[in-house]
């Protein structure tokens, strides 16, 4: 287990490395018949106070899930082979490969400004792609999530000093 207020600036830092590694996050909730399932999620943002939230245009059945249970969790992994590399070489990781994050999901309302503006900072990138547009144009309501725990990925003696 990982303190959740302690260690949020860390876990934060980690989501921000999963992202540009993967260019996504996956979330896991249940349906309604009990079934785990798994939602890969690009618009993703973690706030200053254990929430976060992400932007519900394409996500159908996510939504649906928490009308019978809102709990989720949230899976971020640090892809980057440098990363990787380096930590295979050492035989030990210098930081999380993976955490996850327990929470519970809020209601669906409207985005605002300084959420689109971060969501356009980060998609800045590919601004003029026809993906870009497609995607992430006219993304108007998020989703809050309120983290009740985190819990990080060990891996035997290689995240054993972590």
């Amino acid at each position: 287990m990982m303190d959740l207020v302690y260690e949020w600036h860390k876990i934060r830092k980690h989501f921000n490395k999963s992202f540009s590694s993967n260019f996504y996050i996956s979330i896991a909730s249940v349906n309604s018949d009990n079934n785990p399932t798994v939602t890969p999620i690009g618009t993703f943002f973690l706030n200053d106070n254990q929430t976060g939230f992400y932007f519900e245009k394409f996500t159908k059945k996510l939504p649906k899930h928490a009308t019978t249970n809102p709990n989720v969790c949230l899976l971020g992994v640090n892809s980057g082979w440098f990363f990787w590399l380096k930590s295979l070489f050492k035989n030990e990781f210098y930081d999380y490969p993976a955490v996850k994050l327990y929470g519970v999901l809020g209601e669906k309302r409207k985005a605002t400004e300084k959420e689109i503006k971060r969501l356009n900072r980060r998609m800045k990138i590919t601004k003029g792609l026809k993906g870009n547009t497609y995607l992430w144009k006219k993304m108007e309501y998020v989703r809050d999530i309120t983290f009740t725990r985190a819990e990080k990925i060990n891996i035997g003696k290689m995240t054993e000093k972590l």
